[in-house]
């Protein structure tokens, strides 16, 4: 079932009203209408369509899935697209396409799913319930403003978490496959976030024109704060965006730069090993030496051995390559 609201000169008069009555509120002079459909249908949306006189093609795009955010200006209406997102319990960004037609007298608001949360939104209309006199814009700022405070609440979780695997990186043990899981989840989610934050300022920029007529003198500085907020979270979100690739970067070359370590290190043991190996196989040869088949020939060997190995021990410990 859609649900209503209608408005007359500001105050709240009447809601959950049938939608084959919205015909009849909107002949009527200062009043103002809100529709919500969830999930609807091709047959769902065909009444009210009718009545604002939308173009098919606008209702196709308010049905389908993942359509760009944008807004488009009509012939006697504008059609609106954005996405909420939100962070789960485990850390993945989901996000929820709104289609909304804006009209001099009616919002409609097409949600894809019930991720929106419409009755958030609700709440914010009724504690500004003061500002209701100018219509539609009143109600687009609400919806515009719960939209982008997603965003940016999106944003600050996302860099708390970026801070988290940044410390992760600079542990005495990293887990190397835990942390690059994480920063391709992370990255993975600021595309996503990217894709919903961008196009807002496009949006909200274009809403505050005044050849538009949605935006009054009175919603005008909020509408503005909109923007302000926009302008925070795009930019929030290209800075986590270069942020964790730095991060990336910089676990690569500390598992290079740890590599380097190892391979310094097993070569240094390498090179100790080599003397007691070219010694005892110098003197395994089939010929006599100085020593041969002598007691004192092979306490010779051992201390060669013994001292020599010492001597690069000491040598490579003090180059700090051991």
């Amino acid at each position: 079932m859609a649900r209503t609201r209608l408005y007359r000169h500001g105050v709240l008069e009447s809601e959950d009203f049938p939608v084959d009555d919205v015909s009849e509120h909107l002949a009527e002079p200062d009043t103002t209408v809100w529709l919500d459909f969830c999930a609807p249908t091709a047959e769902d949306l065909a009444a009210i369509a009718e009545e604002l006189g939308l173009h098919e093609l606008a209702v196709e795009d308010a049905l389908h899935r993942n359509e760009r955010a944008k807004l488009e200006r009509c012939d006697g209406y504008s059609e609106l697209t954005a996405y909420s997102v939100s962070l789960d319990a485990s850390g993945e960004l989901v996000d929820c396409e709104l289609s909304a037609f804006v009209t001099d007298q009616a919002l409609v608001t097409v949600r894809k799913n019930e991720n929106f949360d419409i009755d958030a939104v609700v709440s914010r209309w009724d504690a500004d319930g003061d500002q209701a006199k100018s219509g539609v814009g009143f109600l687009l700022h609400g919806l515009l403003d719960y939209i982008v405070d997603g965003h940016f609440e999106a944003a600050q979780r996302m860099d708390e978490q970026i801070e988290e695997l940044e410390d992760g990186v600079f542990d005495e043990r990293p887990h190397h496959q835990q942390l690059q899981r994480r920063s391709l989840q992370l990255r993975k989610n600021l595309v996503r976030l990217r894709r919903a934050v961008l196009p807002m300022r496009e949006l909200v920029n274009t809403l505050m024109r005044r050849d538009v007529g949605l935006v009054d003198e009175a919603m005008a500085p909020y509408f503005q704060d909109v923007y302000d907020h926009v302008l925070r979270a795009s930019e929030w979100t290209e800075s986590l965006r270069d942020l964790i690739t730095t991060i990336r970067e910089t676990q690569l070359n500390l598992q290079s730069f740890q590599l380097n370590m190892i391979m310094k290190k097993v070569t240094g043991w390498a090179a100790i090993i080599a003397v007691p190996t070219a010694i005892t196989g110098f003197y395994g040869q089939n010929v006599p030496y100085p020593g041969f088949q002598s007691m004192w020939g092979f306490w010779a060997s051992t201390a060669a051995i013994l001292i020599i190995s010492g001597a690069l021990f000491a040598t490579f410990r003090r180059k700090d390559w051991l």
